[in-house]
């Protein structure tokens, strides 16, 4: 009687975990699935792609737990650092910040580099140039402010992201520097996250809602965002590199979803509007338009 009863309950267990996956199973949009892998067949480099309905609740993964450089998305996280830091009292969203010129940095076509030194600039206006332009100069000065890469990637392990990590002017994260560069994330880790900041998650409602408000002021508007109409609240970050172009959007049109996809090892390099990866980022953007506002 208890042999019966001890595999009854072992048929049950099996039963539910059986259910389980079955519910995970048709989480994923096969449809949609199937439509991503056609188009992105035969890109002369790695590509991972992340999708998430965020009214359906499901999900498009491929790749999407392989590790890519982030190129500027690590700007993503640097932002975080900052507003936990303004969540904490530690610093001022509107204080005043000294320009020094130290971060020893190639300036290119950065505004913050070509301030004059003992210039006063407030906070928010640097943070705004990082997620907006994409300033160098200025999301590196941001990353020191923040504590350092150390303190940035300690608050992402403890919000439970263990993929994305700053790698430049870190102490321990040389190696991974000289891989991926400046950042490294999966497009499933930084769905999440961009997922997480929408739903209110990342440190605070109100520093979520303000962070999700920065990230909608996006200047690199040719890419990802040309294919969704400008009527319709876009909040973004670009990154790219010789061999990787990348983007991670939350796009709230009828049905709200997440898009973020990574490339790397591309075989064109090329910096025009033609290059391979950015070519393949605007017809992604424009089938996930027009499928989920069909």
């Amino acid at each position: 009687m208890q042999v019966s009863s001890l595999f009854k309950k072992i048929f049950l267990f099996s039963f539910f975990l059986f259910s389980l996956s079955q519910s995970f199973a048709q989480q994923v949009d096969k449809k949609l699935e199937q439509k991503i892998k056609t188009l992105i067949q035969g890109f002369n480099g790695q590509i991972g792609v992340y999708v998430k309905n965020l009214k359906s609740d499901k999900i498009v993964s491929y790749n999407g737990d392989t590790v890519f450089p982030t190129a500027s998305i690590v700007k993503v996280p640097i932002l975080i650092g900052i507003m936990d830091r303004i969540h904490k009292k530690e610093l001022d969203y509107h204080q005043k910040l000294v320009w020094y010129d130290t971060m020893n940095y190639d300036p290119g076509e950065d505004i913050v580099a070509y301030l004059k030194p003992q210039s006063e600039i407030e906070l928010s206006k640097v943070m705004m140039l990082m997620m907006t332009i994409s300033d160098n100069t200025g999301s590196l000065w941001l990353q020191s402010i923040a504590g350092t890469g150390k303190r940035i990637n300690h608050l992402l392990d403890s919000m439970g992201y263990h993929a994305t990590r700053v790698n430049s002017r870190t102490p321990g994260r040389e190696g991974d520097r000289s891989i991926f560069g400046w950042g490294q994330s999966t497009p499933n880790e930084m769905g999440r996250l961009m997922e997480d900041i929408v739903h209110g998650k990342i440190i605070s409602k109100d520093k979520s809602d303000q962070m999700l408000r920065i990230m909608g002021r996006q200047y690199w508007d040719e890419e990802a965002l040309s294919a969704i109409p400008p009527t319709v609240f876009v909040a973004s970050k670009n990154g790219a590199v010789n061999a990787s172009r990348s983007e991670i959007l939350y796009v709230n049109g009828r049905r709200p979803y997440i898009f973020s996809v990574f490339t790397k090892n591309n075989k064109d390099i090329s910096w025009g509007n033609e290059n391979e990866a950015w070519q393949l980022t605007r017809k992604l953007s424009k089938l996930l338009w027009n499928y989920f506002n069909e």
